[in-house]
């Protein structure tokens, strides 16, 4: 058991109160959440598949990225997002934008922190009917820290053998009567296998609760954070000694160039300010009615330029090459965000209503270029700059890069303004059959303005979001579910920075899912999901090859699925982990060719299992196995990224009741393996053997 003080701390949710557990070891298990519904309901609930990850778990296994969180949730994978943001693949769904915050929409491309985190929800599936656009193949939901009562600091420090190291701290105290605080905060430094990678992040996240009124809470918060890092985009596939790679023999990643930088650690650079504020009322009218409203404003500064290899390992002439090019882009950002949740409690007949009513509004102001880079010998690329060959070896040496203005192909300003109102009845029958049924309308506006062209483009959408679900539960540990539900995504990606005439007038895509499952508790704390799952995506666009037009005759379907176990068997044993099978492919396709590839990233089965047991009250350990099949690294299906098992361990020692050490190692075994991918030419290649020692302390 770790030290009291020590212990990372968690949230429980029980009869509708956040509760603060403090002075023993969290649980990787929770029993309830709002973020689904909006409304306090238990898992078992929820018509829907959803992957609670807590701060417990984070702590024990040291986890610093979304991506790493992802690992263990099974049908979700962390897509390598060029080196300079999260990116995510849930159900065969690849994703910038399906990222939130406490519910609030939280779609700039970076990487996110896990300092100020109580959790990390994985909300499976379309949940248009709650968050709005996309979340096609699911979203992944932060809830952040906020102040609460009493008085406690607690921080940790920690270092890894390559050289990365971080130290953060959390700490609340009164301000008043009815004022508390607390701020929570990080440095990191970056480090790794890879030749040159470094950077460094800083975050700092201060919090106010006011209860005003016994029944009046108000939440005020503020995040400053600041990113500084090398861009990474991995290694190229090998085409040497072949014609090409080809989707009947797929080429492999560049073995044995694990640690060669395809890039120039002085351009490959990315930056990143968020300046966010939060203010949040909740008030009780009374114990059938409650209103909830919250409001965010950020202001968002990224940019990133990089080098980075557009084409595989090669042989011209006899000697090796791989192709090189570079860009720049960078992003400003600013959204405002509203959100009004009225919830009521009351009963018709023998039936028992949580009925939801909300409207939310977003203003999202976006200016973004692409930069080409340009060399001085090389040919010229279709986005305007320019290649060129570099000799593979084990350092690359990049040409020198000049980026002009004026000669990206992208330069817009974007402007994205949506309204939503939702309406959402969960109605319990008994004892052992509830109905969720919820609809939503969205009125949604885009508008960019290309600065290359002085073309000014515009579209709206008027949309309908579905939701329907059904729970029946035999006994109180068990239940079965089956449901319905639907997303869209208006046709100008995930970021709207492309419109033209054409995608202008392009219905939305679409995504339908058609789920059953169960939810079995076969001990208070520990959770079993299963769940087998049927999502269509359509209205993809592609090129016509014979007109050269846009149209909308692609289609996608998902098929799967999941188990998953997560919680705590005993006192001393918390596990998590699961199986998921999954079958991802092109149905339609204006292409012939592309009909049956199978989307890339997604592996047809992953296995994955962590537990951690305490010994005694001063001694733990863990260990964890994952396991993934081959994947390809994008749609071409031309480049495999092999099968792999990775083993992690961690050992913990309780040193007093202020003070704890952990030490971390993972891949124990050493493994050889490829993460992640962007495209054909860029993969990341996994970490070796990494041991980190961390040391938590409380005062």
């Amino acid at each position: 058991m770790t030290a009291p003080a020590v212990a990372a701390e968690t949230l429980i949710e029980a009869d509708g109160h956040d509760i603060i557990v403090i002075g023993e070891r969290g649980v990787y298990g929770v029993t309830s959440t709002s973020t689904a519904t909006k409304t306090d309901t238990p898992l078992e609930d929820v018509p829907q598949s959803i992957s609670v990850i807590t701060a417990q778990q984070i702590a024990d296994q040291s986890l610093r990225s979304v991506g790493d969180v992802l690992r263990y949730v099974p049908g979700t994978l962390g897509a390598q997002g060029e080196g300079h943001r999260d990116q995510i693949v849930l159900r065969g769904n690849n994703s910038t934008a399906d990222f939130f915050v406490d519910g609030f929409r939280d779609d700039v491309q970076y990487y996110r922190g896990l300092y100020n985190l109580e959790r990390v929800e994985v909300l499976k599936g379309p949940n248009a009917m709650i968050f709005g656009r996309g979340g096609g193949g699911g979203v992944v939901n932060r809830v952040s820290k906020r102040a609460t009562d009493g008085h406690f600091a607690r921080g940790a420090v920690s270092a890894d053998l390559e050289g990365a190291w971080y130290v953060e701290g959390d700490a609340n105290m009164p301000l008043g009567r009815v004022i508390d605080g607390r701020v929570n905060g990080v440095y990191e430094e970056f480090d790794n296998f890879r030749d040159v990678y470094e950077g460094h992040r800083f975050a700092l996240n201060p919090t106010i609760a006011i209860q005003a009124t016994p029944d009046t809470r108000i939440d005020l918060g503020f995040e400053y954070a600041r990113d500084r890092r090398v861009i990474d985009r991995g290694v190229p596939s090998d085409i040497r000694g072949r014609a090409a790679a080809n989707i009947d023999d797929p080429a492999r990643p560049l073995d044995g160039f694990d640690e060669t930088f395809f890039g120039d650690s002085q351009v490959n650079r990315s930056r990143f300010t968020a300046k966010v504020f939060r203010i949040g009322l909740e008030h009780r009218f009374n114990d059938q009615l409650r209103l909830s409203s919250k409001a965010l404003y950020g202001d968002y500064d990224k940019l990133y330029q990089n080098a980075y290899a557009a084409g595989p390992a090669r042989s011209v002439g006899g000697v090796d090459v791989v192709a090189i090019e570079a860009y720049r882009d960078p992003t400003r950002r600013e959204n405002i965000l509203l959100q009004n949740d009225l919830v009521a409690d009351f009963a018709t007949g023998p039936l028992r209503h949580t009925l939801l009513l909300g409207a939310d509004f977003a203003d999202q102001q976006s200016r973004n270029q692409r930069i080409n880079g340009f060399f001085d010998s090389g040919v010229a690329t279709s986005n305007g700059g320019r290649r060129t060959d570099v000799l593979l070896g084990e350092r690359i040496a990049v040409p020198p890069i000049s980026f002009r203005d004026g000669s990206g192909n992208r330069s817009v300003r974007s402007d994205v303004r949506a309204i939503g109102i939702y309406v959402q009845d969960q109605v319990k029958l008994g004892d052992h059959v509830e109905i969720i049924a919820g609809l939503r309308r969205d009125w949604f506006d885009l508008k960019i303005d290309n600065l290359v062209t002085d073309r000014s483009f515009a579209r709206k959408d008027r949309l309908w979001s579905p939701r329907l679900g059904l729970v029946l539960k035999p006994i109180e540990a068990l239940s079965f579910y089956a449901s319905f539900a639907r997303s869209f995504l208006p046709q100008s990606g995930d970021q709207f920075n492309a419109l033209d005439v054409t995608l202008a007038a392009l219905k939305p895509e679409r995504f339908t899912n058609l789920e059953v499952g169960a939810k079995w508790q076969p001990m208070p704390g520990l959770d079993v999901t299963l769940a087998a799952y049927r999502l269509d995506r359509t209205n993809t666009r592609e090129t016509d090859p014979l007109t050269l037009e846009t149209v909308l005759t692609g289609e996608q379907r998902s098929k799967g699925v999941e188990l998953e176990v997560r919680g705590d068997v005993t006192r001393r044993l918390s596990v998590s982990g699961g199986i998921a099978i999954q079958d991802v492919e092109i149905r339609k396709s204006a292409v012939a060719a592309m009909i049956g590839r199978e989307a890339p990233l997604v592996p047809e089965f992953q296995a994955s299992l962590w537990g951690r047991y305490d010994f005694s009250d001063r001694f733990g350990a863990g260990l964890g196995v994952y396991h993934q099949s081959r994947s390809f690294a994008s749609i071409s299906n031309a480049v495999v990224l092999p099968a792999y098992t990775r083993v992690d361990a961690a050992g913990y020692f309780t040193l007093s009741d202020r003070l704890g050490v952990q030490v971390n190692v993972e891949n124990l075994l050493g493994e050889d393996y490829y993460a992640n991918a962007h495209n054909d030419n860029n993969i990341t290649p996994g970490a070796p053997r990494t041991v980190r020692a961390t040391l938590r302390f409380g005062i």
